[in-house]
């Protein structure tokens, strides 16, 4: 058997070559990409060693660009491109402009044609896919504002490239006659225009129907093995076919297919079952890329790389940043962009290619290209690193800038508080505390002067303890919570405290304060649900009273012939109606006596009361004791 075997040894050199500088790139967080370019330098001409067939190499790159542009239309988001149209399309536009204008003014300095200076510009002007989703990706932006500009931004530059590919090829035809002029060049591109819009519109009308029911067919049939020859078959079979029938690249064909594939629910797993194989020829593709480039034209053409070094990653930067700032977008949005697009990839070498092969680009542009890529896929993640320690330094700033409002916000109210008079303490003892005086506070009030209990009322407003201000009781003004408060209350001394506000967040932050300073405190809370009753529980409140359960109670004592029980008998016999528009049902919890032997009345429905911020209170004090 014959071992002279080039085609093999050509993959397999190429792969094995790429996965060892693929993976020391990865080490150093750096692109495979490099990896994959550095290998094809290796296996390239221009260096000792093993040289790879050239030919084969240029043959299976082209089927890397197939599955290559296959994968773009099979990803292509209409729906991500339209939700950032407003800046992706015509920033995409101006920013390539902006960066082919430069590439053609370094072009023209070079003494190179018109044309040659267009495939130049253009080729400086197109970003990664590759490079950018995976900066994207490792810092978890791809689903920011920030992402989905960056990729509607590539997907108008790769939709503008896929039309360069298109119209370069009658570009170049019309533009090598010797008497060509502008009517020619004219009807030249409209020929290849009319071509692409019949295969489009053949793709559209026949393939969106097409293409999908042979993937559903050949997907009932459950086998993956005739699932993934089929996505190939579409792939290479769309390129093939538009190349031969309507003399459009293998590159549109395959972008078509992919995006007429991109629109069937089987899209997904047609990218999964694909990817292996797709991703291999890609490697290929980069390795055979890197076969072409001259390493000494970093010495010899030291000049030249460094203008074209700049160009891709000063010029076009410095363009989209101006761009996204236009449109009013923050300076984090604006350097992410400008970031993302600081370097160029794959359609860059896909046109490279083209140019060279059809004349347009000397080969000294080529290898220009080559270095421009290789050195600013080499610079973008530390770029992206400059870009983090920005970000990082502004949060920080931020974050110091906040801490400082706080504490000259807490300097001002601890000033402030110093200014005020202290709250007197309460000559009251053995006193009951009722915080909150709204519905349920009213009705317990007024049995505790029935009662003759001596009491004090903590309430946030005012107005809700009008009726005690004539009778002189005893009220502060603000929130039980506050220890100031507390402490003007004599919570030491009291003989129980009764919580009566609807909230059992502040409920929960009163019954914590208050036994802070009084451990064997008796503390009735009402609460609303089971789950408000383990909160105000957990901090130390001794008996909790629901009152939609208070109501079931006595509803249930009130039914005739019914168990009777002394205490429910107790609660039903005692209802009473707090105001004349409102129901409330239970008993009144007697403090004189353990605050755990009765029940206390409560309601369902919430009231105003309870402050929500802590606030210095307003102590008024009576004559004498409330009820003697």
């Amino acid at each position: 058997m014959p071992h002279h075997t080039p085609l093999i040894s050509t993959i397999v050199v190429g792969l094995v070559l790429a996965f060892a500088l693929g993976a020391v790139a990865h080490r150093f967080r750096l692109s495979p990409l490099i990896g994959y370019l550095l290998a094809g330098v290796l296996a390239g001409p221009f260096t000792p060693g093993y040289v790879a067939d050239q030919g084969l190499a240029n043959q299976l790159a082209e089927i890397g660009v197939i599955l290559l542009m296959f994968g773009v239309g099979l990803h292509f988001s209409l729906k991500d491109l339209l939700s950032v149209k407003a800046i992706a399309i015509p920033g995409a536009m101006v920013q390539i402009a902006s960066a082919t204008a430069l590439g053609m003014g370094l072009a023209w300095l070079m003494g190179w044609s018109i044309g040659g200076g267009l495939v130049f510009g253009l080729a400086l002007s197109v970003a990664s896919t590759v490079v950018l989703l995976r900066a994207l990706q490792e810092r978890r932006l791809v689903e920011t504002e920030r992402g989905h500009i960056a990729v509607g931004w590539l997907i108008v530059e790769d939709l503008a490239m896929v039309l360069t590919l298109v119209l370069l090829p009658a570009f170049a035809e019309a533009t090598s006659s010797a008497s060509a002029d502008i009517e020619s060049i004219v009807i030249s591109l409209g020929i290849t225009l009319g071509k692409v819009v019949a295969f489009v519109a053949i793709m559209l009308i026949v393939g969106r129907r097409v293409i999908p029911w042979i993937l559903h067919y050949v997907a009932h049939t459950g086998s993956r093995e005739l699932f993934r020859l089929a996505v190939l078959a579409i792939a290479l079979g769309a390129a093939f076919g538009a190349a031969e029938l309507f003399g459009v690249s293998f590159a549109l064909g395959a972008f078509f297919a992919g995006m007429v594939l991109s629109e069937s629910e089987l899209s997904h797993q047609a990218a999964s079952e694909t990817l292996p194989l797709r991703d291999a020829f890609a490697v290929l593709f980069f390795v055979s890329v890197g076969m072409l480039f001259d390493p000494m034209i970093l010495i010899n053409e030291f000049g030249p790389v460094l203008a074209t070094f700049l160009i891709i990653v000063v010029g076009k930067s410095l363009a989209a940043f101006a761009i996204v700032r236009l449109f009013r977008h923050p300076n984090s949005t604006a350097l992410t962009i400008a970031a993302s697009l600081a370097q160029i990839g794959e359609f860059s070498f896909i046109l490279a290619g083209l140019g060279v092969d059809l004349q347009l680009l000397p080969e000294q542009g080529r290898d220009l290209i080559l270095a421009g890529a290789i050195l600013s896929i080499l610079v973008n993640p530390f770029l992206f690193t400059l870009l983090d320690r920005w970000f990082t330094r502004r949060e920080t700033a931020k974050a110091e800038a906040i801490a400082a409002e706080k504490e000259a916000a807490a300097a001002e109210k601890a000033a402030a508080a110093a200014a005020r008079e202290p709250l007197p303490i309460t000559p009251l003892t053995d006193h009951v505390i009722l915080v909150g005086h709204g519905r349920v506070g009213k009705f317990i009030s007024r049995k505790l002067v029935s009662s003759g209990t001596p009491f004090l009322v903590i309430e946030m407003d005012k107005n809700q303890v009008s009726d005690l201000h004539k009778d002189d009781h005893s009220i502060i003004i603000g929130n039980a919570a506050d220890p100031e408060i507390a402490a003007a209350a004599n919570v030491k001394a009291a003989r129980c405290l009764l919580v009566a506000i609807p909230d059992a967040f502040e409920s929960g932050q009163v019954v914590e304060q208050a036994r802070g300073i009084s451990p064997n405190l008796p503390i009735i809370v009402r609460v609303h649900s089971s789950a408000q009753e383990e909160h105000v529980e957990k901090y130390g409140a001794t008996k909790v009273v629901m009152g939609e359960q208070e109501i079931a109670w006595a509803m249930f004592a009130s039914v005739p012939d019914a168990p009777r029980d002394p205490v429910l008998s107790s609660v039903a016999e005692a209802g009473e109606i707090a105001d004349d528009d409102q129901d409330e049902s239970g008993s009144e919890h007697d403090c004189t006596e353990e605050p755990s032997t009765h029940g206390l009345r409560s309601e369902t429905r919430s009231d105003q009361t309870g402050g929500s911020a802590p606030e210095q209170g307003t102590l008024h004090q009576p004559a004498s004791e409330p009820g003697r």
